[in-house]
């Protein structure tokens, strides 16, 4: 299958990529590319995106299957886990490798490429796919209609999934677009943590990622959803994000963006359920000129509902970013309980950050918190370190590090926190 780079796709773009798929989820692509036709971009706080590029692209090049770990590039291997079956990799826009712990299956779960289960687990997936009410405009409409590869996840009731779930979304040395889908649905008192690594190559032309993430958390179970992104100037990168929460059920989301091309992110937790939790850590350093628009958002439905956003922004250079944490408290969510913070340092006369704590509530009997911040580096703490023999640049990244390190500190998976603070030491060192 391959598809010609476009400006505007068409009917026949979507006939292909449907070939071999069931009626239903063909019918999800033909809606998708009716709302890519029709429907705006996003319109976003302070973040004008009608100049990004959302639809040049090739969306799709057929890549060959791997039969080992081993013939993967040292590159992708240390992103990895050791001695962790648990892995699927999408190279460009197909899936090249995928192996899961043969325990994991004869309890039940699934983990395999998201068109695999289209095929072997269809009603499974049918319930799910593209259910959980992500906002509609032309990037998620054009997700929706060209998405490729990605990953599944099922957990059964009452099983606990001990070891991490790796996935690796590789953009190698072609220009090939990135739609990955990932869907994850973790049944009544499970547990499970799935570990996303998104890698790309120093592209000489201009590249789209559009990703997609799916979480459904049933009653009493529990999900991490880790994520390390580190891409290229040339890659404008658009990810969405959403998890639904039943009764005492828990999400975490534990975000790194160290990417150098134009972002846009926006991670929103559903507690419909009652005594359900969300926890939403997050950084992102930026420099250059590039141009980022963070949301985190948590919608409380449910009684006795908590949530907790912790976001950490680092701007160099002429690097701008938005930061908007939204907590959200419906009619009839009584003792729901939220705070959020927003943190940002500007490193250079031209960076710039906007820290947006919002709250919006409907319900008289609840407890909500904000903080935020923004500005540049302490002169005093500057001066202090310097004055005992330590060169400004050493003192500065010093000083960045402990300003992240409340996100850092409380990383639970301990591959990504090295991974992540080696994108970082990249991310300064530049």
């Amino acid at each position: 299958m391959s598809v010609e780079a476009n400006v505007r796709f068409d009917q026949e773009a979507v006939a292909r990529f449907s070939q071999g798929e069931p009626e239903w989820l063909t019918q999800l692509r033909r809606e998708g590319f009716e709302g890519y036709q029709q429907l705006p971009l996003p319109k976003l706080e302070k973040t004008k995106i009608d100049k990004w590029n959302i639809d040049s692209f090739i969306p799709y090049k057929e890549e060959a299957r791997l039969s080992s770990i081993e013939e993967l590039p040292q590159e992708i291997k240390d992103l990895l886990d050791a001695g962790n079956d648990n892995i699927i990799v999408q190279k460009h826009s197909s899936i090249v490798y995928a192996g899961i712990n043969a325990s994991l299956k004869e309890q039940g779960v699934l983990f395999m490429p998201l068109s695999q289960a289209v095929q072997e687990h269809g009603e499974l997936v049918k319930k799910y796919l593209f259910q959980c009410g992500i906002e509609k405009h032309k990037v998620t409409a054009l997700h929706q209609a060209f998405w490729n590869g990605g990953f599944f996840v099922y957990v059964p009731k009452n099983v606990e999934v001990k070891e991490p779930l790796q996935t690796v979304v590789w953009g190698a040395d072609e220009e090939i677009a990135l739609l990955p889908h990932t869907l994850i649905v973790a049944d009544a008192n499970s547990k499970v943590t799935v570990v996303e690594n998104v890698i790309g190559a120093d592209y000489k032309q201009p590249v789209v990622v559009n990703g997609m993430v799916e979480v459904f958390v049933q009653g009493g179970a529990k999900v991490q959803y880790a994520s390390v992104r580190s891409l290229s100037e040339q890659v404008t990168d658009y990810t969405y994000r959403r998890g639904v929460t039943e009764n005492d059920a828990r999400i975490e989301w534990l975000l790194g963006d160290m990417n150098h091309g134009n972002t846009i992110a926006n991670t929103t937790t559903i507690l419909n359920g009652n005594g359900s939790s969300a926890d939403v850590k997050s950084v992102a350093i930026a420099n250059g000129s590039q141009k980022e628009n963070f949301v985190s958002r948590v919608v409380h439905i449910g009684t006795h509902t908590e949530s907790n956003i912790l976001s950490r922004g680092v701007m160099l250079d002429e690097a701008t970013a938005i930061f908007n944490g939204i907590t959200e408290m419906k009619k009839g969510a009584q003792k729901a309980n939220g705070e959020q913070a927003e943190n940002i340092l500007m490193i250079g006369e031209r960076a710039r950050g906007d820290a947006n704590p919002i709250l919006l509530i409907d319900e008289d009997d609840v407890m909500a918190g904000h903080a935020a911040s923004v500005g540049p580096i302490s002169p005093l703490q500057l001066y202090y370190m310097m004055s005992r023999g330590v060169k400004r640049k050493e003192a500065e990244r010093l000083i960045i590090n402990g300003f992240l390190a409340p996100v850092l500190d409380n990383l639970l998976i301990e591959g990504m926190k090295k991974r992540l603070s080696a994108a970082i030491e990249g991310k300064l060192s530049r």
